[in-house]
């Protein structure tokens, strides 16, 4: 190889291994600006997670159902005792206070293991969102807006609560007649 070939293939060197890099920089600088989805972790169904209860407890995918007037509804949630003692989550929708309590390192799914709470006088309409405080040990916890939800979806409708029997006053006997002897 003479002196002049080398020379002249060392700028198309520099040329491809420029143009290469400008490739790889383009295809892979997306990633650089973009924002991850696969960093923000969140709530995989209809309900939401709530990201503190000032305690051990966590709550995940809380729901409630309610009937389609948004008289009743049920609240649907997962509760989670991370630590190695018992302990009772305090919750608070629409002044309708509840306590549940969870063992220590277990799960309570109220809703699918448990039944749901039932919250009479909710009246919140399906579609709509409702604050709700879920508070476990000594610590602030803050509220959370968590989804109101009808039986639309098949998976929901056995969660509806049942409608309330109608008592029917009981009438006035009517007189019968006595044959006459």
């Amino acid at each position: 190889m003479n002196s002049r070939s080398a020379a002249s293939i060392a700028p198309r060197l520099i040329a491809a291994v420029a143009l290469g890099a400008a490739v790889m920089l383009g295809t892979a600088g997306c990633t650089f600006i973009t924002p991850q989805d696969t960093a923000n972790i969140s709530a995989v169904s209809d309900g939401v997670n709530v990201p503190s209860t000032g305690g051990p407890v966590v709550v995940r995918n809380a729901l409630i159902v309610a009937t389609d007037d948004g008289s009743d509804g049920n609240l649907v949630a997962a509760l989670v005792n991370e630590s190695d003692k018992s302990a009772s989550v305090a919750i608070d929708v629409k002044g309708h206070q509840y306590t549940v309590r969870v063992p220590a390192g277990e799960r309570v799914s109220l809703g699918a293991d448990e039944d749901p709470l039932l919250i009479e006088g909710l009246d919140v309409k399906p579609g709509a969102t409702v604050e709700v405080l879920f508070q476990s040990g000594g610590d602030d916890a803050e509220p959370v807006k968590i989804p109101v939800l009808d039986g639309t979806e098949p998976f929901y409708k056995d969660l509806v609560p049942s409608p309330k029997p109608t008592l029917e006053p009981a009438g006035t006997p009517t007189p019968t007649e006595t044959p006459a002897s």
